[in-house]
């Protein structure tokens, strides 16, 4: 059986199950008290989703992760740090976004080394895209921001022109606080000399 909890159940859990997978979901009901929301998509291992929760207390943090194996990695990981303001939902991540996400209740999204599907004719398959970063902008608050990172070029160009190309979003820097926290997979490719390529965008008026 899946080590998940319904929203709502007496006992405080990380990882939970929405009450509905065809409806808006009552993120503010996932955590103790009401607090900005930062959403990672694809958190995998929760490397990076457990050190910035345990950063930011004051901040609610969502992980969103379609395999089991990394959420009750996210759990042991957010338990182990104490992190009452940490939750994570088994779920394929564009689906969340489209279904799943209120508008404008999130303040920031972190999209770290999403699958690149490298072979052309696999390319359709990847997370960010244009028809992405109108999911992304409705789910955003105004001014919120959204974080991406890559190791691959390719993909890097095809995130950074969608972005661009949408004229709600607006390019700024990565706060080098942020930047210092690194996801497994960053680390490991860092030690072999490939670097990480990031861009973020804020969501306009």
């Amino acid at each position: 059986m899946e080590a998940q909890h319904t929203v709502g159940a007496a006992t405080p859990a990380i990882i939970v199950r929405p009450p509905s997978y065809v409806e808006r979901l009552d993120v503010a009901g996932l955590f103790p008290k009401p607090q900005p929301l930062e959403v990672e998509l694809g958190a995998g291992d929760g490397s990076f989703f457990a050190q910035w929760a345990a950063l930011n207390p004051g901040v609610n943090f969502l992980g969103v992760e379609r395999l089991l194996g990394r959420l009750r990695k996210i759990e042991r990981k957010s338990r182990r740090l104490g992190l009452a303001n940490a939750r994570a939902l088994r779920l394929e991540a564009g689906y969340f976004a489209e279904y799943l996400l209120p508008q404008e209740s999130v303040s920031a999204f972190h999209i770290y080394f999403p699958d690149p599907w490298p072979k052309r004719k696999h390319r359709a398959n990847r997370l960010v895209n244009a028809r992405f970063t109108e999911l992304i902008r409705a789910a955003l608050l105004v001014d919120g921001l959204v974080y991406l990172r890559t190791d691959d070029a390719d993909y890097f160009a095809q995130m950074t022109e969608v972005f661009h190309a949408n004229p709600r979003f607006v390019p700024v820097p990565t706060p080098e606080r942020l930047a210092a926290v690194l996801t497994d997979f960053e680390r490991g490719f860092n030690a072999e000399g490939i670097p990480t390529q990031r861009a973020a965008y804020r969501r306009a008026r």
